[in-house]
């Protein structure tokens, strides 16, 4: 199969709560993307509940597919390929677009396309700026994950360093629910502190100066003890203080990889990357740098299938369909086989 740029391809996202699909052309020029959050779902139990998860993604994919496509304004035979999320993410949310999009090629008699979550966030940037040039480091801060990478190329990606213990997103969600902030915690944080004084209380830095891995386990478990010791403290200013410990580390270890590989820019990624202090410091800290900070759109963060679809694009020209006997991988990581740099 010849991809080029006028190759249109399906995207299918539902590695965790949001049920997504999208049409790119091309590998970056966004015909439709439709996104089914299931966060007042999740909202009574303060996180995801996996089940939960999967009976929302059976009830509204083949809707939000169908919705994709009609606001697409194109004919299903249109469709060159089918890219999907494999993993990592949970079990059976995974299951339920992988079994989909499979159903669809098959259907279709297109090529299906198994995407990595991870690889799909360092293209969100991508699909909203095309003066994107390497190598880059992406700074891909999550739920589940908290990761520096270098970006040589396409398909070309160095792991540079990464959390050893929670990622920075699930530091926000465990902080936020010990201060009863409300769910999701990154936006309940991030709302609080506006409020606060970041300055207010001086939490640690884990791991500032000790190579290009994170730690946020022991400034949660920080928060806690502070908020034990004087239950009167203000959460809004807990909050804050919180919220710049956090980005302090992030920004202080996204400018240090980029002197060490010689990046022309940061580009941000995954859920966290919509903090509004993390996405201010970074442009700061890249400014007085003289390189590029490339942060995707609030829209282009969280989980969605555009960027499912850009990857698979790409996947597809550089190594061809995939075979239909393709599983899910919950703890797949970024590339097989990678390393760190």
């Amino acid at each position: 199969m010849i991809v080029n740029e006028n190759t249109l391809v399906l995207g299918i996202e539902t590695s965790c709560d949001e049920t997504a699909a999208a049409l790119v052309l091309g590998g970056d020029d966004v015909i439709s993307s439709v996104v089914s959050s299931q966060i007042d779902l999740h909202a009574e139990y303060g996180g995801v509940v996996p089940e939960v998860a999967s009976r929302a993604h059976l009830e509204s994919l083949n809707p939000v597919v169908a919705r994709a496509i009609v606001e697409g304004g194109i004919d299903e035979s249109r469709i060159d390929a089918v890219a999907c999320t494999v993993g990592p993410g949970l079990i059976g949310a995974l299951l339920v677009g992988v079994s989909a999009a499979k159903a669809l090629a098959l259907a279709w008699d297109v090529p299906f396309v198994g995407v990595n979550h991870l690889e799909a966030h360092l293209y969100a940037s991508f699909l909203e700026n095309r003066t994107l040039q390497f190598p880059l480091v992406v700074l891909l801060v999550s739920g589940g994950h908290t990761m520096l990478v270098e970006m040589r190329d396409h398909g070309d990606y160095h792991l540079l360093g990464r959390t050893i213990d929670d990622a920075a997103g699930e530091a926000f969600d465990k902080v936020a629910r010990y201060l009863d902030l409300g769910y999701p915690g990154g936006p309940a944080i991030d709302r609080a502190s506006e409020a606060g004084d970041p300055d207010a209380i001086r939490f640690p830095r884990a791991m500032m100066d000790d190579g290009l891995d994170f730690s946020f386990s022991g400034l949660k478990t920080s928060v806690v003890n502070h908020v034990r010791r004087d239950p009167d403290v203000s959460s809004v200013d807990v909050a804050a203080s919180f919220q710049q410990a956090v980005v302090d580390v992030l920004v202080h270890k996204a400018m240090r990889a980029v002197r060490e590989v010689g990046a022309t820019g940061i580009v941000l990624g995954g859920g966290v990357a919509a903090n509004r202090l993390l996405r201010s410091e970074i442009s700061a800290a890249c400014d007085a740098a003289g390189i590029g900070a490339f942060l995707p759109s609030r829209a282009m963060c969280t989980d969605n299938a555009a960027m499912i679809a850009a990857a698979g694009w790409h996947r597809l020209r550089a190594v061809g369909a995939s075979p239909l006997d393709m599983g899910a991988f919950p703890t797949m990581p970024l590339i097989e086989g990678a390393g760190r740099r």
